[in-house]
């Protein structure tokens, strides 16, 4: 196989510092207009901030001069990464590109003088921005999406549960008895369950539905139990309850589309579990709309945060108002929030705390990165416990899809760990006109 030269662009690194390492045997070429890209991003306590510092010391690490003079190689099994100089725009690409000073239009004026340059090899322009690869292609370049953290479609299509059709008799009857438990090897299936997965197991008019625990290897019986007030409406909700209240699991999933009740469901579950955690903390990413951060929003910091905190708010109103205002579990619900038991806050606020026994609700995880992700669940301390709910379809991120972000990823990677309980919320039931709107329209 022929050597290829990968071009990267700037955003590439600010989602991976470590993208570096991710391109087996072929070189890798970084114009100086990213490292430049890269400068302006280096200050700041963002994950991509972390990014730009991250990547510039691996670069710092190698030898300054050879980047710029052949390459250097960065390991034994690994091509060479070199810098490339401002180069003139080429006049294939005058025409189409007058705005030379643009960042894209200079990294795409390098990637095509390389190209030229080098008609023996194959060069992609590697980069997250889809304008920049369309226009790429436009001029005969080959351009790539970087998917090295993509995942399998193993794990796109995990759900957490299953239907089993034709179950006996006998394993449903054992589901209902005094112990509600079976033992696994009397239900053999051709595809092994995984850890903490969910079945509704039916015959003919008779029905159960379970879960499989792999450290007793045995299904044991789901109850559609209630929580602070909120009761399952199906199948799909009595799993989620389920897995969000159960102490043994430290991580849970929840995804499904608008309306399926992901973020009422775990409310409910911290409220009913209170008395096993310190605090409960309910968060979501702030993604800006039209590139602007929240500093550009008129007001002091609680101002500036309420419309990205509504959503959650609006799921407590929910759960506060199954309650009379002078019933117990109302003034209850305000008592925590006096106290701080249960804080709302934007996620850049949660970064760099210490996580003991806290039950954390991470809203909109869909518009993480799993190395925001990985951070976030690497400060968990004893007796927390992190749940992660979005739609993986609904991506606010410019440089995110639904296989690359941060839910994905954290869904492939750990399904079957025996810590780790995941549901996919398939039916709305927020409104029969919000199910219709979201399956229409």
């Amino acid at each position: 196989m022929s050597k290829k030269i990968f071009i990267l662009d700037t955003n590439v690194i600010l989602h991976d510092s470590s993208c570096l390492y991710h391109f087996q045997e072929h070189d890798i070429l970084i114009p100086i207009t990213v490292l430049e890209e890269l400068d302006s991003f280096k200050k700041g306590s963002q994950i991509i901030n972390y990014h730009a510092r991250e990547f510039v010391r691996s670069l710092d690490g190698l030898s300054s001069e050879k980047l710029f003079n052949g390459g250097m190689k960065i390991g034994p099994d690994s091509g060479r990464v070199t810098i490339s100089l401002e180069m003139k725009m080429h006049q294939d690409l005058r025409a189409s590109f007058p705005n030379h000073e643009k960042s894209d239009h200079r990294i795409l004026n390098i990637a095509y003088h390389v190209s030229k340059e080098n008609r023996e090899k194959i060069v992609i322009l590697v980069s997250k921005d889809v304008n920049l690869r369309m226009k790429a292609r436009s001029v005969g370049l080959m351009a790539e999406d970087y998917t090295t953290d993509h995942v399998s479609e193993k794990g796109k299509q995990y759900s957490g549960y299953r239907l089993s059709e034709e179950v006996p008799f006998s394993f449903i009857e054992a589901l209902y008895g005094p112990e509600g438990m079976v033992d696994a090897a009397e239900y053999p299936v051709e595809v092994p369950f995984l850890a903490n997965e969910f079945a509704i197991v039916r015959n003919g008019q008779k029905s159960a539905l379970a879960v499989f625990k792999a450290g007793s290897n045995a299904f044991c019986r789901v109850f559609k139990n209630s929580a602070y007030g909120i009761s399952p409406r199906n199948a799909e909700q009595s799993f989620a309850l389920h897995v969000l209240m159960d102490r043994e699991l430290s991580l849970v999933t929840l995804t499904g589309k608008a309306g399926t009740g992901k973020t009422l469901l775990a409310l409910a579950a911290a409220l009913e579990s209170r008395k096993h955690y310190h605090q409960i903390l309910l968060t979501r990413p702030v993604v800006p709309l039209s590139n602007k951060d929240i500093g550009f929003l008129p007001g002091d910091i609680q101002s500036k945060i309420g419309p990205y905190m509504q959503p959650l708010f609006d799921n407590l109103g929910v759960i506060r108002g199954q309650f009379s205002e002078n019933s117990e579990k109302a003034r209850r619900l305000q008592r925590m929030m006096d106290a701080e038991k249960l804080v709302i806050e934007p996620l850049a606020y949660i970064r760099g705390r210490s996580l003991v026994r806290k039950y954390m609700i991470v809203d909109e995880a869909q518009n993480l990165t799993p190395h925001e992700v990985k951070t976030i669940i690497t400060r968990a301390g004893e007796g927390t416990k992190i749940i992660f709910a979005g739609d993986i379809h609904q991506i606010d991120h410019p440089y995110l899809d639904s296989n690359s972000n941060g839910l994905s990823t954290l869904i492939d990677k750990m399904q079957g760990q025996k810590i780790y309980g995941h549901i996919d919320l398939r039916k709305g039931e927020r409104s029969k006109l919000a199910e219709l709107a979201s399956d229409l329209l």
